[in-house]
């Protein structure tokens, strides 16, 4: 999802960027010959999208999550260093306990509990530690077009069920990926400018709320009539841990572009009317 819309967003400023994207079969970031694919294609910078997303599924495939999350970020990072050039990381929320009682700020201490979090936290790590020129940047909730996401899938058991029931005591905040990526466009146009500001950020769509309260804003916007029904966490049973906090400060990125990302009502509003 973020990926189509990225290049879709850098498409736009073609008199400012050349855009290479790739995805598998030509690049798989988890082989031997990945660095030297990259560095054959010979990037000013790097956005590193590629991992692996699927929380649950993380926890019974330990090892095919740590070959992407990990060892595929160590490849592109070793050819980012080989190249000498910036990379982009896209990390997440899931880096966090959850045990916190306000939003995480960039510079608190990760300390994931799911397999998933701990592979994207090494893949950070392995950025910090081969790299000086970065961006890490924490999001959370992604939906958009092209993907299976939250929206989507509320939709389509909204469509199927008189009711459904969804998590309420996971609190977190949503990105319409559309948002991520003009942010990323204004993150990596203001540093390729001035060469600086990389560092790690925090960004989402502005405020919080939890699963539940947004399962019943997707289905009141899309007039379906489905009931909302909270459940906990326990009740959801599932294989990996989530945070019940995973709420993200955006401080590093409100303090570099004095403006926040919009509220994830306009941002929900919008891609419901664009790709429904």
């Amino acid at each position: 999802m973020l990926g189509k819309a990225l290049v879709n967003k850098l498409t736009t400023n073609q008199s400012r960027f050349t855009i290479i994207p790739t995805d598998l079969p030509d690049l798989d970031i988890t082989q031997s010959k990945a660095p030297e694919k990259i560095i054959n294609l010979k990037p000013t910078l790097v956005i590193h999208l590629a991992a692996y997303t699927n929380v649950d599924r993380a926890e019974l495939n330990s090892n095919g999550v740590w070959k992407v999350n990990s060892l595929g970020t160590r490849n592109v990072a070793l050819a980012c260093q080989k190249l000498k050039v910036p990379i982009l990381y896209i990390s997440t929320d899931y880096i966090f306990d959850g045990e916190k009682n306000t939003p995480y700020v960039e510079w608190d201490l990760p300390n994931p509990i799911s397999i998933y979090g701990t592979t994207k936290l090494e893949g950070e790590l392995w950025v910090k530690n081969l790299l000086s020129e970065y961006w890490i940047l924490r999001t959370s909730g992604l939906y958009g077009k092209g993907g299976k996401n939250f929206v989507s899938a509320i939709i389509e058991n909204a469509q199927k069920n008189h009711e459904i029931k969804v998590v309420a005591d996971q609190i977190c905040c949503t990105t319409y990926t559309n948002d991520l990526a003009l942010a990323i466009l204004q993150l990596i146009t203001h540093n390729l400018q001035l060469t600086t500001n990389f560092g790690v950020y925090h960004i989402t769509n502005s405020e919080w709320t939890t699963w539940y309260e947004f399962a019943q804003a997707i289905v009141k916007a899309t007039s379906l009539r489905c009931k909302v029904l909270p459940i906990n966490s326990q009740e959801l049973n599932r294989p990996a841990k989530r945070p019940n906090n995973s709420r993200l400060c955006n401080f590093t990125w409100e303090r570099t572009f004095r403006k926040p990302l919009r509220n994830w009502k306009e941002a929900l509003s919008e891609y419901l009317k664009v790709h429904r």
